[in-house]
């Protein structure tokens, strides 16, 4: 299977090409040259536990990588959730369940696609004989999910992007307090959108990017958004069959890559109802399925911090198919989109979306009632998807991330302050972070006086003598 930029410049890529790259050289995003139709597969995927559910999945894009080396990177990828069905589906009541995706090693849904990612990248790595950066930005969970994805790793280095002071302190630790060389913690003056603009102007330099070996770990990667379509399938396939047609899914969402990994599953032949897009205060997303209209607005820190985004990067991709799979319409309205910060669609299909908005003012009476009516404890994320479930459908909503990565809030709403061994294991390290400007001069200017050549060499060093991820 080939894979093509939604922005249509780029040459075609097979999948490590593409997974390696990241953003496409044109600014677009990466997309199969077709979607697979799924949909006769599904007896037979019934019977599969979630790391097989994965290969036979992951098998129809990866193509250019041996089956059994395919099932072996997986295996290894989900040997470490915490939970035997890694994603377990939880009902609540008679039209509720709950998909938890916090039982990875950060405690984030982010593992999912993440962990995979690493052990490709590490993959690639041992068979090309080179090494590769990693650069990203994040809201909060993806670059804790990223770095343990990476952690020690021979060949490998990754520089994580966060907005100082604007994500959780423990999400903060997971990312700066693991001690391992071949990671940098970049805690930058600004928003995440600042992050990630500069991400990607560094990614649009091509010199810059092939001298250093840059490779992406946001969901702009394939790789990210096909290993996020395998819950939904995995959840699907364990409703009860009578409520698999009208079941909802119900996701928190910035981004927009963990609602559309769920959109393409559909696209490829699983017939899901529908999906709600909950987002936080910064509703760009909840204004766009309301109104038509994507436009930017000002970022408010929120108590759902990882939900802090105005520019949904992974929006492009749905775009792509709104516009009828013509880049040349998706390079008129980015470029529109980046002139003006907004775009107004005039024949907007929302098709299958719906959309909620919960303020912080809300998110903790949702908590409590969420703890009051089911006993169940729903992290601030988890907290905007129960926001509004819909009467006339099953709704399954995910959970996002752990509630113990956000204790303040919950001892705040129900009087209970969540914790993990993990997360309480990050209490006693140092913080090692890295203050910079929110642009990519300063990105560059770091990466010159660190010299990432001579990191990797003292990484190489450093992992001769000891086994990745001492």
């Amino acid at each position: 299977m080939r894979y093509i930029s939604t922005r249509g410049q780029t040459g075609p890529l097979g999948f490590s090409d593409a997974v390696a790259t990241g953003l496409a050289p044109d600014g677009g995003l990466f997309l199969p040259e077709t979607l697979p139709d799924f949909s006769g597969d599904l007896p037979r995927f019934e019977r599969l536990g979630y790391a097989a559910l994965c290969h036979e999945f992951m098998r129809v894009f990866a193509t250019d990588l041996p089956a059994e080396t395919l099932r072996e990177l997986v295996n290894r990828s989900y040997a470490g959730f915490a939970h035997p069905d890694i994603a377990p589906l939880r009902r609540l009541d008679e039209r509720t369940h709950v998909l938890e995706l916090f039982h990875g090693p950060t405690l984030a849904f982010k593992d999912f696609a993440l962990q995979l990612l690493g052990n490709l990248y590490e993959h690639q790595c041992r068979v090309r004989g080179g090494s590769i950066n990693v650069l990203g930005a994040t809201s909060g969970d993806t670059g804790a999910a990223a770095i343990h994805g990476l952690l020690g790793k021979p060949g490998t280095a990754i520089f994580i992007l966060y907005p100082d002071g604007r994500v959780s302190p423990l999400q903060e630790r997971q990312m700066a307090c693991t001690g391992a060389a071949n990671v940098h913690a970049l805690a930058v003056d600004g928003t995440f959108d600042d992050a990630q603009a500069a991400l990607k102007e560094i990614f649009g330099d091509q010199e810059f990017r092939l001298r250093h070996r840059l490779s992406a770990v946001n969901s702009i990667n394939l790789a990210r958004v096909l290993a996020q379509c395998v819950y939904y399938l995995y959840a699907w396939l364990r409703l009860p069959a009578a409520e698999r047609s009208e079941a909802e899914f119900v996701v928190p969402t910035g981004n927009f890559g963990n609602v559309l990994a769920g959109w393409l599953l559909q696209q490829m032949g699983v017939p899901i109802r529908g999906f709600k897009v909950a987002t936080n205060q910064n509703d760009i997303l909840y204004r766009m399925f309301t109104t038509g209209e994507y436009r930017v607005g000002n970022v408010a820190p929120s108590l759902a911090p990882s939900m802090d985004i105005q520019v949904a990067s992974n929006f492009e991709r749905f775009i792509y198919f709104q516009v009828g799979r013509d880049p040349a319409q998706v390079r008129a309205i980015m470029r529109t989109f980046k002139d003006t910060g907004a775009w107004k669609f005039d024949d907007f299909d929302r098709g299958v979306f719906s959309a909620s908005r919960c303020t912080d003012a809300e998110i903790p009476g949702i908590i409590q009632r969420v703890h009051r009516q089911y006993g169940y404890v729903a992290d601030p994320h988890t907290a905007c998807a129960f926001k509004e479930l819909s009467s006339d459908r099953v709704s399954v909503v995910l959970a996002t991330a752990s509630p113990a990565k956000f204790p303040d809030t919950i001892r705040a709403a129900i009087g209970v302050e969540p914790t993990h061994p993990s997360l309480e294991a990050l209490k006693a390290r140092p913080v090692v972070k890295h203050r910079l400007a929110a642009n990519a001069s300063a990105i560059r200017a770091y990466r010159c006086a660190c010299g990432l050549h001579r990191i990797l060499r003292r990484v190489f060093c450093r992992l001769s003598a000891k086994t990745p991820g001492q």
